[in-house]
């Protein structure tokens, strides 16, 4: 039955007058539990590395848009990470400075415990916005100073390894990406040369263009033709209007006016058409003709201008329009030659357009490639000239680095709560440990200690209680035990003190 807490202080107080011989037994065992608890505390002495992150050097500004500097996050977790690695843990463990001469033949049980105890004793900490400190401990104060020297020096060392190994295997990646789009280009281009030797139709523009020209030509050919059509009907209907002879007086003089004639037109056709033009044929049998009626009348002797009869003769005018009409037969032959030659080119140019058409397809792809390719091979050039002085930032030690701020110092003191603190806190924990104890004990007594907890929980009203009653003697007894504990208690206070005193002086 849980005492109420406003009589707690009280009975508590009734318990330890009670039995003070116990409260001074607890006292006394507390005190020197602590204080034994003091002399075996294993101390841990700590040296740590401060390290800066040197992330706004002049460089970075100047070689702005040129390079890209290694980025580092999260820099506590990042160097934890690092140093937690197997490689490095094994390569602190295995350090003769640090563990003397025999830590390279070390066994792989020996290895991996010595590896789990470094990793138990190493911390790393931010320490503001740039800095964080790499710390190990240790219980000799030399193997802490020398194992967190070690660390930072690994850390730095190791950092600077993977990002010179970073950066060359990015320059790497992007110059076997040059080297392959070079083949790939070269190989376009020579699929495109190809193409372009093979297929030599020319271009779109070209073709519609000659097209278009083809087109016009037919269309005025076809024109020509019809005009010279026309001109043919016309020059049939006077053909058929006129006699193709005549008759006429013939004299000396005539017979040579017609030969001259004649002569004249024979001249102009056969500036125009061959010998076996049948026009010329014509024109030559009937000048020989002439020729010969022209002897005939000479051999008569007949002089004078007369008449010598009338006879039928071709008509000239008749002549000329026939000689006419042949010309314009022939001239639309000749169009309509013309005009078939224009119709195949026309042929052979759809054709010919067709195949380009065809050709276009693969031509586009030939280029789109050859484009995407060229695009992708000089954005992958800068790239590769930003990698390589990005390569040589790291080589030299340049752009976002780390560097030791302070380097590791040797600790004097231990880490940790000292021998004294636990001295001071044995003589309060050995005084508040008995009344600590009957406060537990009260809560979880059943008995019942106050009228309190009659009327609170049973519900029963009280109506009167008897006070507690001593006798002298029991009196005098009691303030006999109450000075025998209190000198030994200052007995054994004065035994602590003297103990702690001596082992904080040395003296054991």
């Amino acid at each position: 039955m849980a005492l109420p807490l406003s009589r707690l202080p009280t009975e508590i107080l009734r318990e330890i007058r009670t039995r003070k011989w116990l409260a001074l037994f607890v006292f006394a065992a507390v005190s020197f539990i602590v204080l034994a608890v003091g002399f075996l505390w294993p101390y841990k002495y700590q040296s740590q590395v401060i390290i800066f992150v040197d992330d706004r050097n002049i460089i970075q500004p100047l070689m702005e848009g040129r390079a890209v500097t290694t980025k580092i996050s999260e820099k506590a977790s990042a160097a934890r990470e690092l140093l937690w690695s197997r490689t490095v843990m094994e390569k602190i463990a295995k350090d003769t400075d640090v563990f003397g001469d025999n830590a390279e033949n070390l066994s792989q049980e020996a290895l991996a415990g010595r590896v789990s105890g470094i990793r138990s004793g190493m911390s790393v900490a931010t320490r503001g916005d740039n800095y964080f400190s790499i710390g190990f401990s240790a219980s000799s104060p030399l193997r802490a100073f020398q194992v967190a020297q070690k660390l930072g020096q690994s850390f730095i060392e190791e950092n600077s390894n993977r990002k010179r190994a970073e950066s060359r295997s990015a320059y790497e990646f992007i110059d076997k990406q040059v080297k392959s789009y070079e083949r790939q280009i070269a190989g376009v281009e020579a699929r495109l040369q190809q193409f372009l030797s093979e297929n030599v139709e020319g271009t779109e523009a070209n073709a519609n263009a000659r097209m278009a020209n083809l087109q016009s030509r037919l269309e005025l050919a076809e024109l020509e033709r019809e005009e010279l059509q026309t001109r043919a009907n016309a020059l049939d209907r006077q053909m058929a209007e006129i006699d193709p002879r005549i008759r006429q007086g013939q004299t000396l003089d005539a017979y040579q006016v017609r030969i001259n004639s004649m002569e004249e037109q024979l001249d102009a056709l056969r500036l125009r058409y061959h010998d076996t033009y049948p026009d010329i044929i014509i024109l030559r049998e009937q000048i020989a003709e002439l020729r010969n009626q022209q002897q005939r009348a000479l051999a008569t002797q007949e002089e004078s201008p007369r008449s010598f009869g009338d006879m039928n003769i071709a008509n000239p005018v008749y002549q000329d329009i026939r000689s006419t009409l042949v010309t314009t037969n022939t001239d639309i032959e000749t169009v309509e030659t013309r005009i078939q030659s224009i119709q195949r080119l026309i042929a052979e140019q759809t054709m010919r357009m067709e195949r380009i058409q065809e050709n276009k397809t693969q031509y586009s792809d030939l280029t789109r490639d050859l484009e995407v390719n060229r695009e992708i091979y000089d954005d992958l050039l800068k790239r590769r000239e930003k990698a390589r002085v990005s390569m040589h930032l790291d080589i030299e030690g340049q752009g976002l680095n780390y560097r030791i701020n302070e380097t590791a110092q040797y600790p004097n003191n231990p880490s940790g709560p000292k021998f004294s603190m636990f001295a001071l806190a044995g003589l309060f924990v050995g005084f508040v440990a008995p009344f600590g104890a009957v406060a537990a004990l009260l809560q979880v007594d059943p008995r019942i200690r106050s009228r309190e907890q009659i009327e609170d929980v049973l519900e029963l009203s009280i109506l009167e209680q008897l006070p507690e009653v001593r006798t002298p003697f029991e009196k005098r007894r009691d303030r006999r035990i109450t000075l025998a504990v209190s000198i030994m208690a200052v007995v054994v206070a004065g035994a602590y003190i003297a103990v702690a005193l001596a082992a904080v002086l040395g003296v054991f």
